[in-house]
C-alpha cells in the first residue's frame, strides 16, 4: 500500500481535477450528435485521462529530478528524497503511456491513431523550460486536448464546439501554471530555466496572467452564445470568472504567499464547478 500511496503522491493524483472535468463536458457534449449513452466509452475515457496524466507526471518528475533537488520548495518531491527510484518513475510513465494506447484502442480507430499524438504533447510539455518562456501555455496546450478528445472517443469526429473548450482550457491553464511560476522566479533564472516569471517578472507575468485569463472569460461567452445557451451553463461561466478573478485578487507583487491557494483550491473548485454546471445544462437542455 505504501507503494501505491507514494506513486500518488509522485504523480500528484489529486491535480487531476485539472483535466478531468473538461474531459467530462467534451464527453456529454458529444452525446447530443449520438443515439446512445454508452457508459464503456465513458469508462475507457477516463481511464484514458488517468493513464495519460500518470505518464505525463512521472515523466515531468523524471527528467526534472535534478533542478527538483537543487530547488528548496521540491526538494522534498519522491525522487529528490529518496522515496521514488528514478528509473521506477521511468517505468511507471512507461507503463501507463503504454496503457493509454492499448486503451484507445478499444475506443475507436482515430482515438488510436491520434494516441502517439497525445502522448507526445503531454510528455513533451516537460521539456519547454529548456528552451522558452512560452513553456505554461505548452502545459495549457497539454491539458487541453482533454475535452477534444473525450468527444472524438464518442461522435469519431472532430467539432468546433469542443474546440473552443480546449482553447479556454489551454489560456485557463496556462494563465494559472505562470502563477504557479511565481515563487521559483529567481531559481529559474539562476539555472537558466525558462518561465514569464524569470524573463518578464513577477509585475509583467501578473499581468500576462490576468490577460489570458480575461481572454478566458471572452471565450466563456463565445461558448455560451454558440455551443451551451442555457441558465445552468450561464450560472457555471459566471462562476468559473468569479474565481478567475478571485486568484488574481489575492496575488500581487509585494504579496504572492496565497499562491498554491490560487493554483490548486481555486482552480480546482473553478474547473469542477463549471463541468458541472455544464454537465446539468447538456443533460437537462
Amino acid at each position: 500500500m505504501s507503494c501505491v500511496k507514494k506513486f500518488a503522491s509522485l504523480v500528484k493524483i489529486s491535480h487531476t481535477i485539472f483535466a478531468m472535468p473538461f474531459a467530462l463536458v467534451g464527453y456529454f457534449l458529444a452525446q447530443r450528435q449520438v443515439e446512445a449513452f454508452r457508459w464503456e466509452v465513458l469508462l475507457l475515457v477516463v481511464l484514458c485521462m488517468f493513464f495519460a496524466r500518470n505518464a505525463a507526471m512521472s515523466f515531468n518528475r523524471y527528467i526534472d529530478r535534478r533542478f527538483d533537488a537543487a530547488n528548496p520548495r521540491t526538494a522534498l518531491r519522491e525522487i529528490p528524497r529518496g522515496a521514488v527510484l528514478p528509473g521506477h518513475a521511468l517505468l511507471f510513465c512507461m507503463a501507463n503511456a503504454l496503457l493509454f494506447v492499448a486503451t484507445t484502442f478499444f475506443i475507436n480507430r482515430l482515438c488510436l491513431a491520434l494516441s502517439p499524438v497525445a502522448l507526445a504533447l503531454v510528455l513533451g510539455y516537460s521539456y519547454t523550460k529548456r528552451f522558452t518562456a512560452l513553456c505554461h501555455f505548452a502545459l495549457g496546450l497539454g491539458l487541453s486536448v482533454a475535452p477534444i478528445g473525450a468527444y472524438v472517443a464518442v461522435s469519431g469526429s472532430f467539432a468546433a464546439p469542443p474546440m473552443l473548450l480546449s482553447a479556454l482550457v489551454l489560456l485557463w491553464s496556462g494563465g494559472f501554471d505562470i502563477l504557479y511560476a511565481l515563487p521559483d522566479e529567481a531559481f529559474d533564472r539562476q539555472q537558466r530555466l525558462h518561465s514569464i516569471p524569470a524573463a518578464l517578472g513577477r509585475k509583467t507575468a501578473l499581468w500576462l496572467s490576468a490577460a489570458a485569463h480575461l481572454l478566458c472569460c471572452a471565450l466563456l461567452l463565445a461558448i455560451g452564445f454558440y455551443v451551451m445557451n442555457n441558465i445552468f451553463y450561464r450560472i457555471g461561466a459566471l462562476l468559473f470568472a468569479g474565481c478567475l478573478a478571485y486568484q488574481h485578487k489575492i496575488l500581487s507583487v509585494k504579496d504572492i504567499s496565497k499562491v498554491n491557494v490560487a493554483f490548486a483550491v481555486v482552480n480546482g473548485f473553478a474547473g469542477i464547478v463549471f463541468a458541472l454546471f455544464c454537465i446539468i445544462g447538456l443533460l437537462i437542455g
